[in-house]
């Protein structure tokens, strides 16, 4: 593991948490699929502010470009994220007996499965 991947692992842990903790509180407003949805815009948000600025400082590409291939990595990260959360709220928990938690267990996995594809993604797209 690099330096640069353990800063990438912390930044991206940052974000999550933000993505987790935001999905709740529009979960007041909206449904558990548009919830998870916004939250993980929100941890995208922060999640390339805190990269810029932290993982890929010695980044030479011009922002606009870097925040649309961010975008871009990000989107195929978000319909992971969504797909395994509904899968496992809706299915793979419930088949398992799980009856608590299962809206955060499942948004959680969801959440940690695109680590690494994004890790990758940015570095040769996002922040080159």
């Amino acid at each position: 593991m690099t330096r640069q991947f353990l800063v990438f692992l912390l930044t991206g842990s940052i974000a999550a948490l933000i993505n987790f903790c935001s999905r709740m509180v529009y979960s007041l407003w909206l449904g558990f699929s548009s919830a998870v949805i916004l939250a993980y815009i929100t941890g995208m948000i922060t999640a390339f502010i805190l990269a810029r600025l932290f993982v890929f400082k010695d980044s030479t590409q011009a922002v606009h470009h870097s925040a649309m291939f961010f975008i871009l990595v990000n989107a195929v990260a978000a319909l992971q994220t969504w797909g395994i959360s509904l899968g496992l709220a809706l299915y793979v928990l419930p088949a398992l007996g799980v009856k608590l938690f299962t809206l955060e267990i499942a948004h959680a996995v969801g959440v940690a499965v695109p680590v690494v594809t994004s890790y990758i993604g940015h570095k040769r797209w996002s922040f080159r």
